[in-house]
């Protein structure tokens, strides 16, 4: 290759307290359109904001999460530009002293472990959202309710080399803060989304080309498909002896391509100075122990703790943490049946397939991790089938029961009584007597037939090992 790809996000993340940044508002999506709206909000004369505490208390938290330094001062500023979604002509945002800076994240890509530095962590406050109109009319409107919401801006280094690396570390730091609990990192409500900015460079340079910035994208397949196209383009003007223009793009997701928005602004543009009505924010270490005390196990050591602790293999380790609520899941299951390994089988198969189905989450399963559990030991000590435990698990989907109810009011219980499954293997071996001649002459592929056999006969209640023992001893006498 000619070229090497230099690839940097600016990762915008709301944060989940109940109140806005400056404002006593609800911080919650949705509602009628400006229903969620203030003096302050909209920067009407005379109003002056309040800083929400808790904002500050969810930024050091994420700080902290992703091994960035918390800044004992730091201050917010006004960050300066027109446009309809911002109602007071500027942004309080912070420029030159975030709350933190030079962290770390690491993230996993084809079975290694490699690292994005953090420039800086900064608390703002978000814009509202343009709605336009489709069909082409000439007409935009302009919803508030998300103006003021308290948002932090993750600045990270330019450290990314591929669209795949950016979308695993994206991810990681998605999974960061799900885990901390300090943003619900809801993509589709616009709560998590990123900038991304992408250059190409001669290999072996070590200066930056010039950059495009890639807007307010919501979806890990967009950004790589984003970004993906914006190598082949500048890849084609740099051979063509062109030179890239620094500017803002946006993406279209149909068309699977970028075009261009606006030149890209420099800080300078942005006319930044510090914001008079908030007086400077001190940090001070007791109150960064106390944030640190809040600290969560994070998803890394989750994982290799499910490994040792549990058994699970790398892979299914990773599956099972990928959400915070999914690998809550799998613990509490998990200690109920006493059988990690089947726990795992059933949670990221049967359960998980069931819920898609109903187009449900983890969070509001209808079946509890301790039901699931139940559920599991009854097929361990040979009460029910694996059969049986499907349609129980339908059925406990279906209806919020217990395992052991369901099991009872459907008469799933397992037969293992031998003296009533020799008398179905004898059975079946005299209604099936090819199959049990090729058996005996080497064929060991039809006993599973004869099980088959057995458990029809038996309504599918007979225990299937025990079933294929009977066979055995029955074909040998």
């Amino acid at each position: 290759m000619k070229y090497e790809t230099v690839i940097g996000l600016e990762i915008h993340a709301e944060l989940n307290t109940n109140a806005k940044l400056f404002t006593w508002t609800e911080n919650r999506f949705g509602g009628e359109p400006n229903t969620r709206i203030d003096p302050i909000t909209l920067g009407m004369p005379g109003v002056l904001p309040v800083l929400n505490k808790k904002a500050v208390d969810y930024t050091i938290l994420a700080g902290l999460a992703m091994e960035c330094a918390i800044q004992p001062y730091s201050k917010f500023d006004r960050k300066h530009y027109f446009y309809p979604d911002l109602p007071k002509g500027y942004q309080i945002s912070q420029y030159d002293l975030p709350i933190a800076k030079n962290g770390m994240v690491e993230y996993e890509l084809n079975g290694e472990t490699r690292s994005c530095r953090i420039r800086r962590i900064h608390l703002e406050e978000d814009a509202g959202k343009l709605i336009h109109a489709e069909g082409g009319a000439n007409v935009s409107w302009v919803d508030y309710n998300r103006s003021c919401v308290p948002l932090i801006e993750i600045v990270g280094e330019p450290d990314l080399r591929s669209s795949d690396e950016a979308v695993a570390y994206w991810r990681a730091v998605k999974e960061i803060l799900e885990y901390a609990e300090v943003s619900d990192c809801n993509m589709e409500e616009g709560s998590f989304r990123c900038d991304a900015n992408i250059s190409l460079r001669p290999v072996g340079s070590k200066t930056l080309g010039s950059r495009a910035e890639l807007k307010n994208m919501n979806s890990f397949k967009f950004v790589q498909t984003a970004l993906e196209y914006e190598i082949r383009r500048q890849t084609r003007i740099l051979d063509g002896g062109g030179t890239v223009d620094q500017e803002t793009r946006l993406f279209d997701p149909a068309k699977g391509t970028t075009r261009a928005m606006r030149s890209k602004e420099e800080a300078s543009d942005y006319r930044y100075f510090p914001e008079p009505d908030l007086v400077p924010l001190v940090i001070d270490d007791s109150w960064v122990e106390d944030a640190r005390g809040l600290l969560p196990e994070l998803p890394r050591a989750r994982r290799k703790r499910l490994e040792d602790e549990y058994g699970v293999n790398a892979q299914t380790a990773k599956a099972l943490t990928a959400e915070k609520a999914f690998a809550d899941y799998y613990e509490k299951t998990a200690k109920t049946c006493g059988d990690p390994t089947g726990a795992a089988n059933w949670v990221q198969g049967d359960l998980i397939g069931m819920l898609r189905a109903e187009n449900r989450s983890i969070h509001d399963s209808p079946v509890k991790p301790e039901q699931l559990g139940a559920l599991i030991k009854m097929i361990n000590d040979g009460s029910i089938s694996g059969r049986m435990a499907k349609e129980a698990l339908d059925e406990m989907m279906k209806t919020g029961k217990p395992a052991q109810q369901v099991v009872q009011e459907r008469g799933f219980i397992q037969v293992s009584d031998e003296s009533a499954i020799d008398e179905w293997a004898r059975q079946v071996i005299e209604e099936n007597p090819d199959a049990a001649e090729k058996i005996r002459a080497g064929n060991d592929r039809a006993i599973g037939f004869l099980v088959g056999q057995m458990m029809k006969l038996s309504r599918g209640k007979a225990n299937p090992k025990l079933a294929n023992a009977a066979l055995r001893k029955a074909l040998e006498d």
